[in-house]
């Protein structure tokens, strides 16, 4: 009889950089994103958060959403938190929505110019989900800055085209979703 007696996986959901690259390169991989919102004591749209970070696919500074992977195992509840929590720091206090259909399904390419939104590193599907958070912000990791803007300061053309891999028009539907624009 045999028995194992390896030493338990610190992060059981992570794949090594090489298992990441290589099931990147042959199956689509799940996000969830989150357009972090602060809003009224009616539920109200005031104000979108957007993200300043090095990019993981160019390594060049740019504008985004938080987002990142489902983990094998992991809710997507527990996935939408831990990446907020990991992009906006332990303090954010989301309200995670009660249902967990999303504003959008987007899909990115790893190739320019078969969809909108694009990501050199991988195709790849996300969940996409407007979060109001209370708490205060305080951005980590790569995340370098978090910016408050307006609905209208955020539909700003040079924004849109701004957020990386297409981002920005995500972030219209997560506006007309909450009813911040018509």
């Amino acid at each position: 009889m045999t028995s194992s007696l390896r030493t338990p996986d610190p992060n059981p959901g992570w794949l090594s950089e090489f298992a990441l690259a290589e099931t990147r390169s042959r199956v689509p991989i799940l996000y969830v994103e989150a357009v972090p919102a602060r809003v009224d004591t009616l539920g109200q749209l005031e104000h979108i958060g957007v993200l300043l970070r090095t990019s993981p696919a160019t390594g060049e500074i740019a504008r985004t959403l938080v987002s990142g992977r489902v983990l094998h195992n992991e809710s997507i509840r527990d996935a939408l938190q831990r990446n907020i929590e990991k992009d906006l720091g332990p303090a954010a206090f989301p309200r995670l929505p009660a249902t967990l259909v999303p504003v959008t399904v987007a899909e990115y390419f790893p190739f320019p110019g078969v969809a909108p939104l694009h990501d050199p590193r991988q195709h790849a599907v996300a969940l996409v989900y407007v979060v109001p958070v209370t708490g205060e912000c305080n951005p980590r990791q790569d995340a370098l800055e978090l910016t408050w803007l307006t609905p209208e300061e955020a539909l700003a053309p040079s924004l849109l085209n701004d957020l990386e891999g297409g981002r920005g028009q995500l972030l219209k539907q997560a506006l007309a979703w909450s009813g911040a624009i018509v």
